[in-house]
């Protein structure tokens, strides 16, 4: 119990959790034989192994906000797209980190250097392709204008007005947003009166050979009030974690353990958001090029009415850290996960 219990208050402050190994409850194999037994006809491999550019894709995106509230912009070089106006983004490359990528992707489109603050939202489409979209301090560099044009960007400047420009797709305004609203309760996220926030969170540099998601299941129970999180108990006891299915939405993969876990009677929930991201791409030689996200999943029955499949248990939080995992549940105290259905494919 102890190990959860640290487990808990590491991922709170968006740090590694301490597992000897990485133990998936739900593989590929496991869901393509629970698919079966129920007479319908499987369409995933059981066996899938992340290889970037040939099979997973994975997004950086940056998104600066300068005293003014203004945001940086690239204007765009490629021939599908010159001339539109986007964020400083582009797919990671071998043996690159988040960071690593972000950092590189804005001094390419915009000549300027910057450093991570946090993680503003994650976003995921058909299992396979990921997008990670953070915020941070420029420390550096030259903005690029237009004799500065390359195979990367045309030019680059700060823009208060999003309307002015013709954008290369729409669905940067939502992040432009929850940006501004970050860094308007003060500068470096200190509270300025506003509505809080959730702590900053970077991702966590560690490789996987697996697309997996790792679930926070959180449950109040009943005859005490205190709130508890679920355990798998098939090996040692961890939190339990499944394989993406590469195939479909992350939606889907959720629904499916979470019915291997409560059974078809499933109990109201909703995903909440991530509460850390792992993910360190392998060299061009290399073989690890998976990820693991932790999902918040809160239930809304109370413990006693939510019957479990074996194999799983509830592990119940001391008080205060039981409060303090609920009280990720508020407005803005997460990393929201946005699973969409299109994507912009990224050359």
């Amino acid at each position: 119990m102890d190990s959860v219990e640290g487990n808990i208050k590491l991922l709170l402050q968006g740090k590694e959790v301490e597992e000897s190994q990485v133990l998936c409850d739900f593989t590929l194999h496991d869901q393509n034989e629970a698919t079966a037994a129920k007479g319908v006809a499987v369409a995933t491999p059981a066996e899938f192994n992340p290889e970037l550019r040939e099979n997973v894709c994975f997004i950086v995106a940056a998104v600066l906000v300068n005293e003014e509230g203004e945001v940086l912009m690239m204007q765009e070089a490629k021939s599908s797209c010159a001339g539109k106006w986007y964020l400083p983004a582009g797919r990671m490359e071998a043996g690159e980190t988040i960071q690593d990528a972000v950092k590189r992707e804005v001094l390419e489109e915009t000549g300027m250097e910057m450093e991570g603050t946090t993680l503003i939202m994650v976003e995921a489409a058909s299992g396979s392709w990921f997008r990670f979209v953070l915020t941070g301090n420029v420390v550096g560099g030259t903005l690029k204008t237009p004799a500065s044009a390359d195979k990367e960007s045309l030019q680059a400047k700060w823009v208060g007005d999003l309307g002015e420009l013709s954008l290369r797709c729409n669905d940067i305004y939502p992040l432009v947003q929850r940006a501004r609203q970050f860094w308007g309760r003060g500068h470096n996220g200190e509270e300025t009166g506003h509505e809080p926030w959730h702590p900053p969170l970077l991702p966590v540099d560690k490789s996987h050979n697996k697309l997996l998601l790792r679930l926070v299941i959180a449950v109040r129970k009943r005859v005490n009030n205190r709130v508890c999180v679920l355990t798998s108990d098939k090996t040692a006891t961890h939190l339990p974690i499944t394989e993406i299915n590469p195939c479909r939405s992350l939606h889907s993969t959720l629904r499916k353990y979470m019915t291997e876990i409560f059974g078809s009677d499933l109990p109201p929930h909703r995903p909440q958001g991530i509460m850390s991201a792992e993910l360190q791409l392998s060299d061009p030689s290399g073989s690890h090029d998976g990820l693991l996200l932790t999902l918040l999943v809160p239930i809304r029955k109370a413990l006693e009415d939510v019957p479990l499949i074996d194999k799983y248990s509830w592990v119940e939080l001391p008080k205060n850290l039981g409060e303090e995992l609920l009280s990720r549940m508020g407005k803005n105290m997460i990393v929201p996960l946005n699973v969409i259905r299109y994507w912009e494919s990224y050359a």
